[in-house]
């Protein structure tokens, strides 16, 4: 069964529409969960800093003084 990630978040869910139905507090637009397009990794970077970390909720729970929204973003 596969995953989906929030881009924002890193919350998983195991179908696109239950996770892009629900409300993200993290979504800099103030919507909800968008979908992660890339594929399940060990490790997640940063687009703008490089930054990595094994779980993408982990990653884009932190501030990266690159990114426009000032939290780290899960590179493709």
């Amino acid at each position: 069964m596969a995953n989906f990630y929030c881009k924002w978040c890193g919350i998983k869910h195991s179908s696109i529409s239950t996770l892009t139905a629900n409300f993200c507090s993290k979504n800099p637009e103030g919507k909800k969960h968008a979908l992660y397009e890339g594929i399940e990794k060990t490790k997640y970077n940063c687009k703008f800093c490089g930054n990595s970390n094994s779980s993408m909720a982990t990653l884009t729970a932190n501030f990266c003084s690159k990114s426009p929204s000032k939290k780290h973003q899960p590179a493709l």
